[in-house]
């Protein structure tokens, strides 16, 4: 199987903060990981290889710091890393950046099989890889649970809020994968190693002959940020304590009357 695996180097965002006055985030000092969900799909790629042969290429979209996100997926069992780089591509959002990807997957090959995950922590819009499928014309299944290659098709377990349903699909496909699909493991040193000497393979936009400019970067970004905020904290709440019930109730009656809430 020919396999492609998209990827995103996202802050970690257990360390983001928002600055108070810019209501920007706080980027200097926040470590850069790859993004959770696509290390899931990366894993499902690298079991499909296992159990059927072929490859696996991972491609992302960043700057030159996202080298650092493709040799850990190369270390984690990728066999070929592309990373798109332009300051052209700047600004794009999920429209943009899908048109982006799938034009650099044209260019790249066939692939049997196109694996995002469900989304990114850092926007959370679960939009690029389905809109990836819809540039490419292929067939598409979201939120795998579970996937089974048979001759030509894919079967998915698709989980969704009331269970799981099974869905068949044509190869070649985009799926996105959620969390329970599997668990990631872990590089060894030798893997590491060799990751660390690895070429990647870098595209910009004049790699791309058939990249429309007018539909990536900031011009070609439909969807306009007007305004980002932080939600204004709430006041504590108030202890109300007592050696009875009657004695509570009492108590915030009182502090209820004072607020004229009652």
């Amino acid at each position: 199987m020919n396999i492609l695996v998209c990827v995103k180097q996202v802050p970690d965002t257990t360390e983001i903060k928002i600055d108070p006055v810019t209501n920007t985030l706080i980027r200097s000092g926040v470590p850069s990981i790859v993004n959770p969900f696509d290390a899931n799909a990366l894993e499902a790629a690298v079991q499909l290889k296992e159990a059927h042969g072929g490859a696996v290429t991972v491609l992302s979209m960043g700057p030159e710091q996202a080298k650092n996100a493709l040799r850990e997926c190369l270390a984690l069992g990728a066999d070929k890393a592309v990373l798109l780089s332009d300051r052209l591509f700047g600004g794009s959002d999920t429209l943009a950046t899908s048109y982006i990807l799938a034009t650099a997957i044209k260019k790249l090959g066939n692939f049997d099989l196109i694996l995002c995950g469900k989304q990114a922590i850092d926007g959370d819009t679960g939009q690029v890889g389905p809109e990836i499928a819809e540039h490419l014309g292929s067939a598409q299944v979201t939120f795998a649970a579970r996937l089974e290659v048979n001759a030509g098709s894919i079967t998915v377990n698709r989980e969704h809020d009331e269970g799981y349903e099974i869905v068949a699909a044509k190869l070649p496909a985009v799926v996105t994968v959620v969390k329970s699909i599997n668990k990631p493991r872990y590089p060894s040193i030798k893997s590491k190693m060799a990751a660390n000497k690895a070429e990647i393979q870098v595209l910009m936009a004049a790699d791309l002959p058939e990249i429309d400019t007018a539909r990536i970067g900031l011009k070609g970004s439909p969807t306009k940020v007007k305004k980002t905020f932080t939600p204004p904290r709430k006041e504590s709440g108030i202890r109300i304590e007592g050696e009875a019930g009657c004695e509570c109730a009492l108590k915030l009656l009182g502090k209820l009357t004072e607020a004229k809430l009652v």
